[in-house]
């Protein structure tokens, strides 16, 4: 046999290389594989077994809908359950991201969701499916009324609070750096707002790397986040310290998207130049890598992360 096209064998290592949204969700990673194969029974039980849990719920099913066949077994669920509610919103966050890559019309997506939401009044994850469609292709004051409906269910909902933050961060993207810009305030408040142990505790640190994203796409920051100085200033020095002190006193083992929040407070530590602290997160991060914010604003997630890591484990 002959070998494959180098540009075949370039693709296959982005693939393996991409980091995987389910992160260290094996039950998770188990019921995507097995919905890819058309067997959704694994991804109703693992539903199931979730119950209201709403910040594992919506993480699994926003992991389990990117996958491709998703919207097609969703619907061979319905068929056979046509009251399932887990399978509804399954469908209705596949036909999301449908409408995301450009397979589906973004009406029928929220028609979907909408559809979902109606016969489970209190789950947030049809209004994260709606959430996750505006924040792209809405306005911004869509947005914020879908996320008032996401919190008017679970107010801390994780997921949601990211979102919000990116979006607002597109406020005036060609302004220039703002110390006062309002994601910094919009952060700020919900984290204060949250329990103390909430993991919204490291919003204001997602603020500063998705205002970052968006100047330097816009040219007035670096591409390489840590030759700029949006992380040095007193008022970011003092939030990712807050944050990192939080994580140190509330580190939460079972959060399902504690990961993002750690390859945030990462990215943060290796932009301030504070290796020592970044390291202690690398080795919790494990392999368990985010594209955001490692892709910011336009690098291979892979890549950076990897040369990050290494350098302040000092293996590079």
């Amino acid at each position: 046999m002959s070998p494959p096209p180098p540009s075949l064998g370039r693709s296959r290592r982005r693939a393996a290389q991409a980091p995987d949204t389910a992160l260290d969700d094996t039950e998770l990673v188990a019921a995507r594989a097995a919905l890819a194969q058309g067997r959704w029974q694994a991804a109703r039980t693992l539903l199931t077994r979730t119950g209201d849990d709403w910040d594992s719920r919506g993480h699994r099913v926003a992991v389990l809908a990117v996958e491709p066949y998703s919207a097609a077994w969703a619907r061979d669920w319905l068929l056979a359950e046509p009251e399932s509610a887990d399978a509804r919103v399954l469908l209705a966050l596949a036909q999301v991201q449908r409408a995301l890559r450009g397979k589906e019309k973004p009406f029928r997506a929220r028609e979907a969701c909408l559809a979902a939401a109606a016969p489970a009044p209190a789950d947030p994850t049809p209004w994260l499916g709606l959430l996750m469609l505006e924040r792209t292709l809405g306005t911004e004051a869509e947005a914020a009324r879908i996320f008032e409906e996401v919190r008017a269910r679970y107010a801390d909902h994780h997921h949601a609070h990211h979102l919000m933050i990116a979006r607002i961060a597109e406020r005036r993207a060609c302004s220039g750096p703002d110390p006062l810009h309002e994601v910094y305030d919009f952060a700020n408040e919900w984290a204060e707002r949250a329990p103390a142990d909430s993991p919204l505790a490291i919003l204001p640190v997602v603020a500063h790397a998705e205002r970052y994203r968006v100047l330097a796409a816009a040219g007035h920051e670096p591409a390489d986040p840590a030759g700029s100085g949006h992380w040095s200033g007193r008022r970011a020095r003092q939030v990712m310290k807050a944050a990192f002190d939080w994580w140190l006193e509330w580190e939460h083992e079972g959060h399902p998207r504690r990961l993002v929040d750690l390859n945030f407070l990462a990215h943060a530590k290796v932009c301030e130049g504070r290796g020592a602290e970044a390291a202690a997160l690398f080795h919790r991060i494990g392999e368990h890598l985010t594209a955001a914010p490692w892709s910011y604003p336009d690098r291979d997630p892979y890549t950076a992360f990897r040369a990050a890591r290494d350098n302040a484990l000092g293996t590079a």
